[in-house]
């Protein structure tokens, strides 16, 4: 589809193309489906709510995924990389950030891969690097049952250092605070936040601490650099002070080790909002659709930092939508889906 007039249309169309390509699930409704599923990552809709405006049924969709989504997911995560591989051309060295997000649903739990033992989660742990105000994606597994945190961080790991990068320090959030992980990131330069309930320093500090984790014999503890820092947190007009810890290996001050830390690790948290901005909803609870799911919703946020300095998210996500509109030969659909473009194009705006 062709929109004449509308900004930055070359690149709208290109990464249109691109898109679908990435999709390529084989069989007559393949292309229905891929469109039905960038719609769904495109509105945050539901992926069986849009199924019905490329004429193809919820069930023919997961039929698809279910099929042919690994392949999909495997060539969704080449594509990111590439995109990611094409921004850091010339880079050798890259400060590496290493977290999870849980997508959490409400309904019938769900047993198996992929979820958390209670069955209303899915854990996916990414290793990302912070480059010209972009955050990219360099490496991404799903957590499944059984899968410990030193498997996590080292598949991760492996997958960064295959791409051929150095790497010159690891961040780590709390989740990942371990005798294990610290015993594997320690041949690297890495801070890791620590919960304070666990080693029970209440003050300012500044030292040697050893582990003594009941799991691991004494001579399988590990030692490293303490660092204890206070906030004061204001609630209610009662002043209280709120104290943090990050482990570490680096010869630096204290400061400059807190800073590092917040620098490589702290914009973590805005690209996982922005990668839950077009994760779409669905009543499949298969590990490989929601997996699938998710790993579109973080291409789409690796196309639109290649392009952040052009425009903003939600234009990015406006101009997709036209270029994917889908019903303007279906009456039935039409005015309704148009009428739903206008009430979103009208938010768009007045967020601005």
């Amino acid at each position: 589809m062709v929109i004449p007039g509308l900004p930055h249309q070359n690149n709208i169309q290109q990464i249109g193309y691109k898109l679908l390509s990435m999709l390529n699930f084989n069989g007559k409704k393949g292309e229905e489906v891929a469109k039905t599923l960038i719609s769904a990552c495109l509105w945050n809709d539901s992926v069986e709510n849009k199924s019905k405006a490329y004429d193809v049924s919820p069930q023919t969709v997961r039929n698809y995924v279910e099929k042919q989504g690994i392949e999909v997911i495997e060539k969704l995560l080449e594509n990111a990389r590439k995109i990611s591989l094409e921004v850091l051309k010339g880079v050798k060295e890259i400060d590496l950030s290493i977290d999870w997000t849980t997508k959490t649903w409400y309904g019938r739990p769900v047993k198996g891969l992929g979820s958390s033992e209670k069955g209303n989660s899915w854990n996916y742990a990414t290793a990302t690097t912070k480059y010209k105000g972009r955050i990219l994606l360099l490496a991404f597994i799903p957590q499944v049952n059984g899968m410990t945190k030193e498997e996590i961080v080292k598949a991760l790991v492996e997958q960064v250092v295959a791409m051929g990068f150095k790497i010159r320090l690891i961040t780590l959030d709390a989740g990942f605070y371990t005798v294990d992980v610290i015993n594997f990131i320690s041949q690297f330069n890495y801070i890791i936040a620590v919960p304070v309930g666990y080693v029970k320093v209440y003050e300012e500090f500044d030292g040697d601490y050893k582990t003594n984790s009941k799991r691991h014999r004494k001579d399988e503890q590990v030692k490293f650099r303490l660092l204890v820092y206070s906030r004061e947190k204001v609630r209610r007009k009662k002043k209280r002070f709120v104290y943090f810890a990050r482990a570490t290996n680096l010869d630096l001050p204290k400061r400059e080790v807190l800073n590092l830390y917040n620098k490589v690790r702290g914009p973590i948290e805005t690209s996982y909002r922005n990668i839950k901005a077009f994760l779409p909803f669905t009543s499949s609870t298969k590990f490989v659709f929601r997996t699938l799911i998710f790993v579109l919703a973080l291409v789409l946020y690796s196309l639109y930092t290649v392009i952040k300095d052009e425009m903003g998210k939600e234009e990015f996500r406006l101009l997709l939508i036209l270029l994917f509109f889908p019903d303007l030969f279906n009456p039935e659909n039409f005015t309704i889906n148009l009428v739903e473009t206008l009430i979103y194009t009208i938010n768009l705006f007045l967020r601005r």
